[in-house]
């Protein structure tokens, strides 16, 4: 339907922006959301998190049950105030009119799932030095990027399409000069935003070597295991972590390395953890090589966690690549906590590599939406318009073993 299709409210109804409801649920606040949208739509993709609390009710039976006065009968079994929610934000406009009407406490969530795509919320991680870490998080998919900061020099990690004006005028309000633009490996649940971010700002496009193998198909900077980007007065050290792809390579954000030979990394403030590491699971081993190449790469990724990551403190702060509707941000507003957390935390961190192995092919989800297409996007195989690459993207990004897996 258009939205010419959908009448009118007849009153005031009160609206709720992307960017509030995203503070609400970051904080762990309890939300309750009715979403008016078809079943298979709200199956697919729904708005949720750590307190949220979600009942899905078609748009036509609140149609029906003005006709027959029954909207009341109707009303879901939520805490109020409740949050209504559609495509494009007039069905819920509407039903949130029909449910003020009979007394209950509803808003609409302004634009709709459409307009939640389209939000990137940015939080501080901490750190201990004068270097700037701003996280990016996409609540929607729950994808996170970075932009790191030192001396008027910035690299963006891992970067969404779909966002790169933002980190571009993000860098420039920060007075920096964004030197690269990162991608800690060939993303299989969003489209890559490091070709437009460079194409925006000059920066130098980098991935890790392996991309390679993969068959990358545009010029970048390759970085090896224990290779570094100065930032200012800071340094990107390259930590070869495969596991989720055979590429992966993880960031630790420490101080400079003039001689580039990556020494520094057990003295990092900040690992900028991509697909191998996560605040709740770890990484999904089959979106490279599928299920027969699953088994090698989830033994990697044990030797990533226990071995590679070995030389890391506990102090550290882990800054993953997704997040999911699980987790509560710190009182930063971040998603990031310390690795010495995650080690007692983490299941997989106690397992070993067998029971490891067969734990993570045990629970994995879903795999992304498009996510052969994406690759293929990111590689530089195929061509889309920013229109395609951000409906391909569109759902959960599903790039975790499993949903939860701490104690």
């Amino acid at each position: 339907m258009s939205d010419s299709d959908y009448p009118e409210p007849e009153g005031e109804v009160d609206t709720l922006s992307p960017a509030t409801l995203a503070t609400r649920i970051r904080a762990g606040e309890p939300v309750s959301i009715l979403d008016v949208r078809d079943r298979d739509e709200y199956d697919a993709w729904h708005v949720d998190g750590p307190g949220v609390t979600s009942r899905q009710v078609p748009y036509i039976k609140f149609v029906q049950a003005e006709i027959k006065d029954t909207v009341a009968e109707l009303a879901p079994d939520l805490p109020e105030p409740i949050v209504v929610v559609c495509g494009e934000g007039k069905a819920s406009a509407y039903v949130a009119d029909l449910l003020t009407t009979e007394g209950v406490d509803a808003a609409n969530l302004a634009g709709g799932m459409d307009a939640w795509a389209e939000l990137l919320v940015a939080a501080a991680v901490p750190t201990d030095g004068p270097t700037t870490v701003r996280q990016y998080q996409r609540p929607s998919s729950g994808c996170l990027s970075y932009l790191v900061e030192h001396d008027g020099e910035a690299a963006v990690v891992d970067p969404l399409r779909a966002f790169a004006d933002r980190y571009a005028a993000d860098a420039a309000d920060l007075d920096a000069t964004i030197a690269y633009a990162v991608d800690t490996h060939v993303h299989a649940d969003h489209v890559s935003g490091v070709r437009a971010v460079a194409d925006r700002t000059d920066a130098e496009v980098v991935l890790p070597a392996g991309a390679v193998d993969r068959g990358l198909e545009f010029d970048a900077r390759l970085v090896d295991d224990g290779g570094a980007l100065t930032v200012g007065g800071a340094t990107l050290h390259a930590l070869y972590a495969p596991g989720h792809t055979r590429e992966m390579t993880a960031f630790a954000v420490g101080g400079s390395d003039p001689n580039g030979d990556g020494v520094g990394t057990a003295a990092a403030d900040v690992l900028l953890a991509g697909d191998s590491l996560f605040l709740r699971s770890v990484a999904r081993p089959d979106l490279e090589e599928g299920v027969e190449g699953a088994p090698e790469l989830a033994a990697l990724l044990h030797r990533t966690l226990t071995d590679r990551f070995a030389e890391l403190p506990d102090d550290v702060r882990v800054a993953p690549g997704h997040y999911d509707a699980t987790t509560t941000a710190d009182e930063s507003g971040a998603y990031a906590v310390t690795l010495g957390d995650l080690r007692g935390s983490l299941n997989a961190f106690s397992m070993d590599s067998d029971a490891f192995v067969d734990h993570v092919l045990s629970a994995m989800p879903p795999r992304p939406n498009n996510y052969q297409r994406i690759i293929g996007t990111n590689l530089g195989r195929e061509r889309v318009d920013d229109a395609e690459a951000f409906e391909m993207e569109l759902g959960p990004n599903n790039c975790a073993a499993t949903a939860v897996d701490a104690d």
